[in-house]
C-alpha cells in the first residue's frame, strides 16, 4: 500500500476515533516533471459495504428503503429522508454474506441467491470505502419479517415496494437523489433485469447466444479432437439458430484474426494476445451465453465474465425459450 513509486514520506494523524477513524495523511507527490510536491488530504475509513436491488418480474416490482440521513438534511435536503436500495457495511463478513443479511434486517426478505454486478469507490476524494453492488429477485414466500432495521443500531427504515417503472420516473424528477440507488436502477433498465419471466419469442425477440465450451481442453491440443469440439459446438448454434436466436462461437471471430496476424501454432504469443480477449469483445455485443460441453477454463471464464456484465446465463438448451423441443442430445449441459 505504502511502495507507489510516486508517493513517499507518509504520515498519519488520527483526528477522530468516535465513529469510524478520520485521517490526515501527509505525503510527497512526484508530479510529471519529477518535481516533489507536499500534500495533505483527510481520510476517512468506515469500512467496505454492499448494496442491492431486490426485483420482482411478475409484479414488475422493486423493493427500496426510506430512512433519515443526516447529513443530506445538513446539505439542502429540507427532510433529511431518502429513499435508497438496502445497503449496509461487511461487518468482517464477505459482501455476499453482508448484504443478505442486511437484506433481511432492513427488508424483511430472505433470500438465499444474489448476483454481484460490480463495485465501486462512490467518494474517492476523501472516503476509502467500496460498495459492492447486488440484485435479486424476491417474491412473498421469502418474507420472513417486516424488517425496518435494527433497534440496537438506531435504524428506522420504511420498507417501501414500488413498480419499477415509477421507481425510474423518481429519478428524473428527483425523489430519489442516492449515487447508489440511481446507478443500480440505471442497470436494471439497462440491462432489462425486470423482463418478463413467461414471455413467448415473438413478445422477447431473438436473442444474441455465445456458445461457450471447450476448445483445447481435454485434447492436448490434437487437431483432430479440437476440431470435434468445435463441430460439437456448431451443432449447438445451428439449433439455437433454428429456434429463432442468432448464436456466435467466440472461435468464429478469433481464429481467422490469428490466422490473419500470422500465428504459428496453438498457444503462441499471437494466439494467445487475440483468442481469449476477442471473445470478452464479442460478449459485449451478446445478450446471454450458454455453456455446454465438458471441463474449460476458457469456457467458464466466459460465463464469468458473462455474469459480471449482467447477461442471461444458460446451463440446459431447454431453458433458452423455443429449445425445449430442440432433437439433438446435448451432453454435458446438466
Amino acid at each position: 500500500m505504502d511502495n507507489h513509486p510516486r508517493i513517499r514520506k507518509i504520515t498519519e494523524e488520527v483526528l477522530s476515533d468516535n465513529w469510524y477513524v478520520l485521517k490526515k495523511v501527509s505525503f510527497e507527490y512526484q508530479k510529471e516533471n519529477g518535481e516533489w510536491e507536499k500534500q495533505e488530504r483527510e481520510v476517512y475509513d468506515r469500512g467496505n459495504g454492499a448494496t442491492i436491488l431486490l426485483y420482482n418480474r411478475d409484479k414488475q416490482t422493486v423493493v427500496l428503503t426510506r430512512q433519515f440521513r443526516m447529513p443530506t438534511y445538513k446539505n439542502h435536503n429540507p427532510s433529511g429522508m431518502l429513499i435508497e436500495t438496502c445497503a449496509g457495511l461487511l461487518d468482517q463478513e464477505t459482501p455476499e454474506a453482508s448484504i443478505i443479511r442486511e437484506t433481511e434486517e432492513e427488508t424483511g426478505y430472505k433470500l438465499t441467491k444474489v448476483q454481484q454486478v460490480g463495485e465501486a469507490y462512490m467518494s474517492p476524494g476523501s472516503v476509502t470505502e467500496i460498495v459492492h453492488f447486488y440484485v435479486g429477485e424476491y417474491d412473498e414466500t421469502m418474507a420472513s419479517g417486516t424488517g425496518g432495521g435494527l433497534d440496537e443500531e438506531q435504524e428506522n427504515i420504511e420498507v417501501l415496494e414500488l413498480p419499477f417503472d415509477h421507481a425510474l420516473e423518481m429519478i428524473r424528477t428527483g425523489e430519489i437523489r442516492d449515487g447508489k440507488t440511481i446507478l443500480l436502477l440505471q442497470y436494471a433498465e439497462l440491462h432489462g433485469l425486470l423482463g418478463r419471466k413467461e414471455v413467448d419469442e415473438k413478445e422477447r425477440g431473438p436473442m444474441h447466444i455465445l456458445v461457450a465450451g471447450p476448445y483445447r481442453s481435454g485434447t492436448g491440443d490434437d487437431p483432430e479432437k479440437i476440431e470435434q469440439n468445435v463441430q460439437y459446438m456448431n451443432r449447438i448454434a445451428l439449433h439455437l439458430y433454428e429456434a429463432g436466436h442468432m448464436p456466435v462461437l467466440g472461435e468464429w471471430y478469433a481464429l481467422p484474426l490469428v490466422a490473419t496476424a500470422g500465428s504459428a501454432g496453438i498457444g503462441d504469443e499471437i494466439f494467445n494476445r487475440i483468442f481469449h480477449p476477442s471473445s470478452e469483445r464479442l460478449l459485449r455485443h451478446c445478450d446471454a451465453v450458454v455453456r455446454v460441453g465438458g471441463p474449460s477454463a476458457g469456457a467458464d471464464q466466459m460465463v464469468n465474465a458473462a455474469k459480471a456484465m449482467g447477461k442471461m446465463i444458460y446451463e440446459k438448451l431447454e431453458d433458452i425459450p423455443k429449445a425445449a423441443c430442440l432433437a439433438l442430445p446435448v451432453q454435458g449441459l446438466d
